[in-house]
């Protein structure tokens, strides 16, 4: 994904009214899981990782109330990973001092405010796949079961039209046309929370 301009996001403008719960709702579906599995790389345990997201979630939220994010400073994603980051440094620090009082130094071991190598490319991958999955779980609600099966067989599983239209008893006309409504409605729905998230790859080739 590339760096250039900040990213217009339709959710990100959705965010701003707060009458639109469906907006808060998209926004935890997809970025919610993203910031558990950071928290978790940096060795938070299943409980506090879950705590350390509501946190966060509820710093993003008094900043589209008070007005106070300005999408001119860079990917709203980027100040997300920067706000999980400070969260994560002050929950490591309270851990660090319980545990200084009782001589352990696990915390200590793991406290840093520094980004990690890796991190930020680690984040935007787990973005990528995260906001992929979402899409697909709401495509897959909205097609029939036989349309979603021809796009799985295809476009993920790699079989031929002829292969897919044997296991599903349709034409492998209808196999492609299938797979095309999957694929148009899956970019679709990623295009309107990340115009940039677009041109990632929509399917999983390992």
């Amino acid at each position: 994904m590339s760096e250039s301009p900040p990213t217009r996001q339709t959710l990100l403008l959705r965010l701003g009214d707060p009458s639109d719960r469906r907006a808060w709702e998209q926004f935890v579906e997809i970025y919610a899981p993203l910031v558990f599995q950071f928290a978790r790389r940096r060795g938070l345990q299943d409980s506090d990782a879950a705590d350390l997201v509501q946190d966060v979630l509820l710093r993003v939220a008094g900043a589209f109330r008070r007005g106070t994010y300005d999408r001119s400073r860079g990917k709203f994603r980027g100040w997300l990973l920067t706000i999980a980051r400070h969260e994560t440094y002050d929950w490591l620090a309270a851990r660090a001092r319980r545990e200084q009082a009782g001589g352990g130094t696990a915390a200590l071991q793991q406290l840093s405010e520094i980004p990690q190598p890796g991190e930020a490319e680690a984040w935007e991958d787990d973005y990528c796949e995260r906001l992929l999955a979402w899409a697909a779980e709401q495509v897959q609600k909205e097609v029939q079961p036989a349309t979603w099966r021809a796009f799985r067989l295809t476009a993920v599983e790699r079989q031929s039209g002829e292969q897919a239209a044997a296991q599903l008893g349709l034409s492998v006309a209808a196999v492609y046309l299938a797979k095309s409504r999957v694929m148009k409605r899956l970019r679709e729905l990623v295009s309107e929370i990340d115009e940039e998230a677009i041109d990632a790859p929509l399917t999983n080739d390992k």
